[in-house]
């Protein structure tokens, strides 16, 4: 089974988000975690409540620091925004998804920016099982 490992610098949003997007769109098919490199202390409200409109629920969920193990489980390790502080290892293969940060939006931009995520894990997914 496939394995994906997220990373932003608060694992509070984005990295939240595509996690519980890969659960929901792979139906348990692909092994996913994420994490960040500056975790916050709670995951964004805002986040929680668009990704439960969208059946998703977050609300057990907590951001955790990104460890070497959770790099080299990885068969695809995706960053979005933590830059330098994302450990690197030869022979992984990594994206970097462009997103805004949830942080301090509303949630319309919340929202927007969920949906930009989803458009990119069902791209991952699909992906994903067409190699497996």
């Amino acid at each position: 089974m496939p394995e994906v490992l997220f990373v932003c610098v608060h694992n509070a949003g984005r990295s939240q988000m595509a996690a519980g997007l890969v659960k929901l769109r792979s139906g348990g098919g692909i092994l996913v975690r994420s994490a960040g490199s500056d975790p916050a202390e709670t995951i964004n409200a805002r986040v929680v409540e668009a990704m439960a409109e969208v059946g998703v629920d977050l609300s057990d969920e907590f951001p955790k620091p990104v460890t070497d193990e959770a790099v080299r489980a990885a068969d695809v390790v995706i960053t979005m925004g933590c830059g330098d502080a994302c450990p690197v290892y030869p022979g992984k293969r990594y994206e970097d998804w462009q997103l805004d940060d949830p942080a301090g939006k509303d949630i319309d931009e919340v929202r927007r920016i969920r949906d930009a995520i989803d458009a990119k894990v069902r791209r991952l997914v699909d992906e994903l099982r067409a190699q497996a």
